[in-house]
C-alpha cells in the first residue's frame, strides 16, 4: 500500500500543472492555455504526426516524454520562450523542481520519470528530438490560428522565432518546412511577426 500511496500523492500534486499559464492563446483567443493543456494537445499531435520524424521513434515513449517534461513548472514556474533574463535561471530551479516532484514516486518509477524528462532537455536521442518539434511546433501553430497575438503582445521577431527554433527541423524536417511556410510566413508578411532585419535595412 505504500507503494500505492506515492504513487497517488504524486497523481494528485501532478493536478497542479492545470494551474500553471502559458504564454500562448487557445484557437479562440479567449484565454490562455495551461501547461496541462499544452502536454495533451502535443501528445495527440504525436500520435498523428509521429510518420514524419526524420527517424524511426517509439511513440508512446515519446508520448510519454512530452506529458511528463512540463512538470517540473508546479514549482519552478513557465519560462516563457523569448525572456532571456529567466532563462538565466530556468535550469537551476526545474532541476529542484523535478528532485522534490518525481521525488514524490516510488523509487523505481522517479528514475525512469527522472530519466524521460533529463532525455527530454539533452535532445539527444531520436524520441527527444521529435518531442522538441511538437514542443516548438505547438505554440507557433497557436500564435498563427490567433492571428500572431502572442507574438504581437511580446514584439517577437523572426530573428527570435527561428533561433528559439534552430533544433526543430532535427525532429522533423518535413514538418518545420510546413510550419514556415503555413504558419511562420504569412505571420510575417502581415506584420505579426516583427524582422530585425527589415527594420535595421529602413
Amino acid at each position: 500500500m505504500e507503494r500505492l500511496e506515492q504513487q497517488f500523492d504524486f497523481i494528485k500534486e501532478i493536478d497542479k500543472e492545470k494551474l500553471i499559464g502559458r504564454q500562448s492563446y487557445l484557437t479562440n483567443a479567449v484565454r490562455k492555455e495551461n501547461d496541462a493543456e499544452h502536454a495533451w494537445h502535443m501528445a495527440v499531435m504525436t500520435l498523428l504526426l509521429s510518420e514524419y520524424a526524420n527517424e524511426e521513434i517509439d511513440v508512446l515513449k515519446t508520448i510519454s516524454m512530452l506529458l511528463i517534461h512540463d512538470i517540473v513548472e508546479i514549482d519552478a514556474g513557465d519560462t516563457y520562450a523569448y525572456d532571456e533574463e529567466g532563462k538565466t535561471t530556468q535550469r537551476q530551479r526545474e532541476e529542484q523542481a523535478a528532485e522534490r516532484i518525481f521525488g514524490l514516486l516510488p523509487a523505481d518509477q522517479a528514475e525512469k520519470f527522472r530519466g524521460l524528462w533529463e532525455e527530454f532537455e539533452a535532445c539527444q536521442t531520436a524520441e527527444a528530438r521529435f518531442a522538441r518539434s511538437m514542443d516548438n511546433i505547438q505554440p507557433i501553430m497557436l500564435n498563427h490560428m490567433t492571428d500572431g497575438q502572442a507574438w504581437q503582445e511580446h514584439g517577437v521577431s523572426i530573428e527570435q522565432i527561428n533561433k528559439r527554433n534552430e533544433w526543430t527541423p532535427k525532429g522533423s524536417e518535413v514538418l518545420w518546412n510546413y510550419v514556415q511556410e503555413h504558419f511562420i510566413a504569412p505571420n510575417l508578411e502581415k506584420g505579426r511577426i516583427k524582422s530585425l532585419e527589415r527594420e535595421s535595412e529602413a
